[in-house]
């Protein structure tokens, strides 16, 4: 290995630059104007309707510019000149975010990361480099085909690195692995202090790190809370020595999947709510580290009664002893309240993903092969014209019967016909769980399940019923604790990587718990210590952001 190998990316030795000089280097360098420019989309540039709009389409920004950015160097460059013409600012990565926190009417220049996509090994560091624009699928190839490890991040193939990982971000891999933040040994953040001085400044989570608290905030405080993030680096906690492939996780060298669709005209309610209280049973009995089934994940992705569906997907490391009867025992338990004609090939879309029928039968699979397969099999987001309105909830004991039955009661409403309306219930807990809530800004420590509730429509004229069903079932599932999960010995909160437009509205939120609690719990005040000491002016800001210690 060369000092710095790099698999994919631009302007490597710029960025090894950055790394070495240091943060002060950096802001001087650019200073002095011996930076390159970013690339700048202007409204009358072709590139510009792409670059202001994200995956959730009812989210559209009309900044003056949109500065796309390959260096360290060059977003220092583009914070300071934003913050000189007094622009507010917003940062992109993928741009998948759910809410409007990127693309909203106040945004005057929004920095896009998307081409700082370098995935390498940092020798000085010994721990990975992911560039914040890099693709999830990018990040699993590279560091797979370079070295034969991984992070435990999500599903969804095009979700950028910069807010899935500042968030938390966690995926198939999680209950065996922790969350993704759990392997976060730095990152990269470009700051404006008090003076409106734009800096990059380098956050490790050692001991003696002046700037630790930085990193913390970054291991789920969510994205354009402190800065531009642009770059990470990973390595497994206790991770020693110089071999790059010992120093994160390895996938499994090939892993079980099975799929299925359960035709709602095999439904009853009965059989309905069997289905989701057994599959919620199962994980409150295999929640822990231990469970000879962590290595399990499934999805019971429920749509809308004109979807004609619904479906299980569920993933095991194939490597694990028994593996195949430990997925048979789930699948078989789940299930157990069900027809043999209830079960059928998963051959239309269901949830969020396309048609998988050659799943019906579990099939084993190289690991990257099912990255692949899983990743790219999600039509909401090649689909540019989708809108959606979102809901989540961190579950610590399996839903009641009447939770069950709302959901049914909604899925199956004839005066809203949407099969891209869905309740999806989300394996969780295991590894992520042996963290404590305050060793990462991620608090939510002892789930055994995630909730997400959305539609997906194309048309603005269908926005109030679509977001008026997903308010509906979601206020009625929680309806006792005043229609959010607040966090109990039941619920949780939130999770940030989900925003939800709602959350900050008292007359939809009518929990009395404030938002930030939903998503943060006691964590918050911490975050907005470290928001105080890193962006005292408040540069970066969105509808949902952390707010200064003094603006509660």
């Amino acid at each position: 290995m060369k000092r710095r190998s790099v698999l994919a990316g631009t302007a490597v030795a710029i960025a090894a630059t950055t790394l070495e000089a240091g943060p002060a280097a950096t802001a001087a360098t650019a200073a002095a104007g011996t930076a390159p420019d970013a690339v700048t989309v202007l409204p009358s540039d072709p590139r510009y309707a792409d670059l202001v709009i994200g995956n959730n389409s009812r989210w559209v920004a009309r900044p003056d510019s949109v500065r796309l950015v390959r260096t360290t160097e060059q977003v220092v460059r583009a914070v300071q000149e934003a913050v000189d013409g007094n622009k507010r600012i917003s940062v992109r990565s993928g741009g998948h975010c759910y809410a409007d926190f990127v693309f909203n009417p106040e945004v005057r220049v929004v920095i896009d990361t998307s081409l700082l996509d370098t995935v390498g090994y940092d020798e000085d560091l010994k721990a990975f480099e992911v560039g914040a624009g890099s693709t999830l699928l990018h990040v699993y190839d590279s560091l797979f085909k370079g070295w034969g490890v991984t992070i435990p991040g999500g599903m969804c193939y095009s979700v950028g690195a910069g807010g899935h990982i500042s968030g938390g971000g966690y995926g198939m891999l999680s209950r065996r692995h922790g969350l993704t933040v759990d392997h976060l040994y730095a990152v990269e953040v470009v700051v404006v202090d008090a003076n409106g001085k734009a800096r990059s400044v380098v956050a490790t989570c050692e001991a003696d790190d002046p700037n630790r608290d930085l990193w913390w905030a970054h291991t789920g405080g969510g994205g354009g809370n402190f800065g531009v993030i642009t770059r990470y680096w990973f390595r497994s906690p206790g991770a020693t020595g110089t071999d790059p492939s010992l120093l994160l996780p390895k996938p499994p060298k090939e892993v079980l999947v099975s799929a299925f669709a359960l035709p709602w005209s095999e439904l009853d309610k009965g059989s309905f709510v069997s289905l989701v209280q057994k599959f919620g049973a199962w994980h409150e009995k295999n929640g822990s580290a231990d469970s000879s089934a962590a290595s399990l994940c499934s999805f019971l992705m429920m749509n809308h009664k004109a979807n004609g569906s619904i479906g299980l997907l569920t993933q095991i490391d194939a490597t694990v002893p028994d593996a195949e009867k430990v997925l048979d025992d789930f699948l078989t338990e789940v299930t157990s309240s069900l027809s043999d004609a209830a079960v059928r090939p998963m051959s239309e879309p269901v949830g969020e993903l396309g048609a998988l029928p050659d799943l019906f039968t579990p099939q084993h699979l190289p690991w990257l092969h099912s990255v692949k397969l899983l990743g790219t099999s999600n039509p909401t987001l090649t689909n540019p014209t989708l809108r959606g309105h979102h809901k989540s909830a961190y579950l610590r004991k399996n839903v009641t019967e009447a939770q069950a039955v709302a959901m049914y009661r909604h899925l199956t409403r004839t005066d809203h016909e949407n099969p891209a309306s869905m309740v999806v219930l989300l394996s969780y807990g295991g590894k992520i769980n042996t963290v404590g809530s305050g060793d990462t800004a991620s608090a939510q420590r002892d789930s055994v399940f995630k909730g997400l509730f959305q539609s997906f429509w194309s048309s603005a004229v269908d926005d109030d019923a679509n977001i008026g069903w997903t308010r509906d079932v979601y206020g009625e599932v929680f309806s006792a604790s005043g229609g959010y999960p607040v966090p109990g010995a039941a619920t949780d909160g939130c999770y940030i990587n989900y925003p939800d437009a709602d959350i900050t509205d008292t007359k939809v939120n009518t929990t009395g718990v404030p938002w930030y609690t939903l998503y943060y719990k006691g964590n918050y005040p911490r975050l907005q210590r470290i928001k105080a000491a890193y962006d005292p002016r408040n540069t970066f800001r969105h509808s949902q952001s952390i707010t200064l210690p003094d603006q509660t």
